[in-house]
This record gives structure tokens, C-alpha cells and sequence, in this order.
């Protein structure tokens, strides 16, 4: 059955081509909850086939993220900070919180939106605060495009290496998220450590 529909995917992204990845990963860097390693490894085995190529494959999943992240963006701005404070209220997240994230998000806004686009399950959310915070839009847009692209180049490299097979990939995509993890983790306490020092200093 799982071989099936893995044999469908990779059949729909042969057929809706670098498109199909666009509006794939557009979704799932909304607010809707998709698997971005549906639509790029698929690819990937694809392009190790010689039917697609790698690089359209990664700026088709790269313009999706952004596409996605823009809206996410463009909602949190429209929507404002009062609307979203009655509903995190449901979820335990108070106005003291907000500030805390607002504050944090303001002075450490890029390095932020970087760390979080390689994160799964938090990737999509991140376009929020930045929205509420009025991050500089052509910052937001570089920092959103290094960590998207970058992921997406993995999940192309994961594919064209392991191909369709799942036994093959899912470790490989267990392993990368696992490094990505920990070397965005390292980069954001090194950032951290660094803007402190400075202040200090200064």
C-alpha cells in the first residue's frame, strides 16, 4: 500500500512538473500542514532519472516556500497582534509572552528566520512573528530564502542519492533533520553568544 502511494507522488510530480512543486511546497509553507519531503525527494529521484533537473527542482521548491511564508507574513500583519492574542489565549499563550517574542524577534529577527526554516513543524509558523514584528520585508525575504533553499537542496539530495525507495530515504531524511537540528542550534547559541559579547563590549 505505502509503495503505491509512493509510486502515485512520484507520478504527480513527474506530471505537474516544477509547477506542481511550486504549489506543493507554497502549501506547505502556509499555515496548512504538508510534507515538504512529499514533493522534493520525489523530485529528486526524478532528476537522478535525468527527467527533471535538480537546480529547477530546488528554485521551484524555493519559490513555493517563499510564496507560502509571504502569505503567512502578509496574514499576521493584516490579522494583528489583538486577534492572535484571543486565540493563543485557548492554547495558554498570554500578553507577556507576545512581548517577550516580540522583543527577542526584533533584535534577533534573521538569524531567527534562518534557524526556524530548517526545523520541521516550526518552518511554516515562523513567517507569524515576523509578520507581527514588521521585520524588514527584503531581510525576511533573504533569511527565509537561505534556510528554504538550503532545505530544499537537501530534500532534492536525499532523492536523486536514495531514490523512491523509502527504506533507502527515510533514514537519510532522519539523519540530515537530526544535523540540521543541532548545527542550527549551534549557530543560534554562537550568534547569541557573539551579539552579547559585543553589547558588553560596547
Amino acid at each position: 500500500m505505502l509503495e503505491l502511494v509512493v509510486d502515485w507522488v512520484v507520478a504527480r510530480v513527474q506530471e505537474w512538473g516544477y509547477g506542481g512543486i511550486f504549489a506543493m511546497m507554497f502549501v506547505e509553507s502556509s499555515f496548512v500542514p504538508f510534507p515538504s519531503e512529499v514533493a522534493l525527494i520525489p523530485a529528486g529521484y526524478l532528476a537522478s532519472k535525468g527527467q527533471m533537473d535538480p537546480v529547477l527542482a530546488i528554485m521551484a521548491g524555493l519559490g513555493g516556500s517563499l510564496g507560502g511564508a509571504i502569505l503567512n507574513y502578509g496574514l499576521a500583519l493584516w490579522l494583528g497582534r489583538p486577534l492572535l492574542e484571543r486565540v493563543a489565549r485557548y492554547f495558554g499563550v498570554g500578553q507577556g509572552q507576545f512581548d517577550r517574542a516580540e522583543r527577542y524577534f526584533a533584535r534577533h529577527g534573521e538569524i531567527t528566520t534562518f534557524a526556524a526554516r530548517l526545523v520541521p513543524g516550526v518552518r511554516q509558523l515562523i513567517s507569524i512573528p515576523a509578520g507581527l514584528a514588521r521585520m524588514n520585508i527584503p531581510r525576511f525575504l533573504l533569511y527565509t530564502g537561505l534556510g528554504a533553499g538550503l532545505w530544499s537542496a537537501i530534500l532534492v539530495a536525499i532523492g536523486f542519492v536514495a531514490g523512491e525507495n523509502e527504506e533507502q530515504w527515510r533514514p537519510l531524511f532522519r539523519d540530515a533533520t537530526v544535523w540540521l537540528l543541532l548545527g542550527g542550534g549551534l549557530l543560534v547559541a554562537l550568534y547569541l553568544y557573539l551579539h552579547r559579547r559585543r553589547e558588553r563590549q560596547a
